[in-house]
């Protein structure tokens, strides 16, 4: 099992700070680093100048959103990214949500997973350097009846370029199996691992595909804690945002997860007094029990149980999300995560990681 980190920041102010964080990770031998975009920040830009700065650990968007951009500037930022890393950028594409897609970006939350397919579709035949001509239900290339003609693309062919999907639906998952090369999971419970890595697993097979060519990311915060309890509390505000307010009542792919995982009634309640103006109700209703099963949280031997866990479920590069107030506190906590993972890896995989099969 690897190890990622992630930016969890949607706005990076201090770049000092985020360069030692990625230099610290390729240090201790992360796998790859990973940026978000919601309404701040994008996620390119920042990898362009992590590039500089390091030169092993892999970069990754998570998730440079699909309805944002056409299919060929996905593709072309990809290609500058990877050219620039020397071959260490990774393409993390996800649908994210009505409210970003339609109240920040104005352009119709329309077919997310259709739309998903088509820009992978059209963002692997310019990787391999292929005369760009293409039609699909939402995208044509060229534009019929228009003066534009087929295009060859002018930079260098990049047919390794990875490409990661952010998926929670099974249909979405199901499209993940089936074309990508890497999972980007969240709200992932290892008890319930089989909700998301069954319909990964189904479109691998559709496609006559192995479910062991993916990189199957997931993880969660790692807090390492004498009273896991009180530290349940302070991440109940985190989820109960996720619960809530991220997305609308008629679209939360976070608050259907859950539901999905055994957690339905409360999931709903959560979001009902979130949306309602309830709030403080809403953080103090998420079920302890959902944060602790969601994250790390504990004295040393909980948490490497739990990676256990993670990587017994069919986890192959584990997200850690890193608690602490100061950089250093964070770092030391990476610290011990890459420890503990080290040890788990000398010590083997179970003969058949339920995952993989």
């Amino acid at each position: 099992m690897k190890v990622s980190v992630g930016l969890h920041r949607y706005a990076i102010e201090d770049w000092e700070e985020t360069t030692r964080l990625a230099l610290e990770a390729e240090r201790l031998g992360v796998d790859s680093l990973w940026t978000a975009e919601a309404w701040a920040h994008d996620a390119a830009t920042p990898l362009a100048y992590l590039a500089a700065k390091t030169t092993r650990l892999k970069l990754g968007t998570g998730i440079m959103q699909v309805g944002t951009r056409t299919p060929a500037l996905v593709a072309m930022t990809a290609m500058t990214l990877d050219s620039m890393s020397g071959g260490r950028f990774l393409l993390g594409l996800g649908t994210s949500g009505p409210q970003v897609i339609e109240g920040w970006h104005g352009n119709p939350f329309d077919r997310p997973i259709q739309r998903t397919r088509e820009i992978i579709e059209i963002c692997r035949r310019i990787f391999q350097g292929e005369t760009l001509a293409y039609e699909g239900q939402l995208y044509t290339l060229p534009l019929p009846g228009g003066e534009g003609k087929a295009l060859r693309p002018g930079a260098p062919p990049t047919p390794n370029l990875k490409i990661y999907v952010a998926s929670l639906g099974p249909r979405n998952l199901r499209m993940t199996g089936e074309l990508a090369d890497g999972w980007l999971g969240t709200s992932f419970l290892p008890e319930t691992a089989e909700t998301f890595i069954g319909p990964i697993r189904e479109g691998a097979r559709a496609a006559g595909r192995s479910l062991a060519e993916l990189d199957l990311q997931a993880g969660g915060t790692v807090w390492f804690t004498d009273d896991p309890e009180r530290a349940a509390e302070a991440l109940k505000p985190g989820l109960a945002f996720s619960l809530g307010a991220m997305g609308s009542q008629q679209h939360n792919f976070y608050n259907d997860a859950y539901r999905r995982q055994g957690f339905a009634d409360e999931a709903r309640e959560v979001q009902r007094l979130w949306l309602s103006g309830h709030r403080d109700e809403a953080r103090r209703r998420v079920p302890t029990e959902l944060v602790l099963s969601t994250n790390l949280i504990g004295d040393e031997e909980t948490v490497r149980a739990r990676l256990r866990d993670y990587r017994d479920a069919g986890i192959t590069t584990f997200r850690a999300g890193l608690r602490g107030t100061t950089l250093d506190e964070r770092l030391e906590t990476l610290g011990r995560v890459i420890g503990l993972v080290e040890a788990l890896n000398r010590e083997g995989a179970p003969a058949s990681a339920p995952g993989q099969r």
